[in-house]
């Protein structure tokens, strides 16, 4: 049975959490940014110098932690802290993988992630919603463009919130996208999504060509 949700999924720095932000905003669904949660996890275990490698170490943690998005699902609260800038700088970006691989972070995330969807319609972004988290969203769409493209884009948002100093190389970034980029297309739920998408199953919307406004109102018309 299908859910009243529009599930977003693309690769890094492919725009997910501008569109969906100002979809979920356009379409009065609830915004929730699954990548948002992995990296408030990454950025906590910093804090408290939590080895990231450590599975279990992160799984525990997981457990006594509380993710709550207000303002619409602009704002992410973390144990009741506002982090939602916090979680952006480069060195939680660049480690937020270990908190994503972490099977049993995954699963209390992904359970967490279901409740909230099913208690209002909701716009819902990241990397695996369309294939694990909500196959049964009433709208799928894989979000992607260029990785010269993405690259420029991350680079851009990184000096809006004043990171351009740390990591702001473009460069750097681009060589990051593309590494992720053959991780994530060899295997994985990015991949399957990837595949379901040039089978025509989920929307493939390729936005290289594209301003983040024409983008959206895409996504508007694909969801009226």
């Amino acid at each position: 049975m299908q859910i009243p949700a529009l599930a977003i999924d693309g690769p890094a720095g492919s725009g997910k959490s501008t569109v969906a932000q100002a979809a979920a905003a356009r379409l009065r669904f609830t915004y929730i940014d699954t990548g948002a949660m992995y990296r408030a996890l990454a950025w906590k275990a910093l804090r408290l110098k939590i080895d990231l490698t450590d599975e279990a170490a992160l799984t525990a943690l997981t457990q006594k932690t509380t993710w709550q998005f207000v303002d619409n699902g602009a704002t992410l609260m973390l144990d009741g802290e506002n982090v939602s800038a916090a979680i952006r700088a480069p060195e939680v970006t660049n480690r937020t993988k270990f908190a994503a691989r972490a099977a049993g972070v995954r699963a209390h995330l992904v359970a967490l992630q279901r409740q909230m969807a099913a208690e209002r319609p909701a716009v819902m972004e990241g990397r695996d919603i369309t294939t694990v988290v909500l196959p049964a969203a009433r709208w799928r769409i894989f979000l992607t463009a260029a990785p010269e493209v993405r690259a420029r884009r991350r680079q851009e948002d990184w000096a809006r919130r004043g990171f351009g100093g740390v990591g702001g190389d473009y460069d750097e970034i681009l060589r990051d996208i593309l590494a992720r980029d053959e991780s994530d297309f060899s295997i994985g739920p990015l991949k399957d999504a990837l595949d379901l998408a040039q089978a025509g199953k989920i929307i493939l919307l390729d936005t290289s060509a594209m301003s983040p406004a024409a983008v959206i109102d895409r996504v508007i018309a694909i969801v009226e």
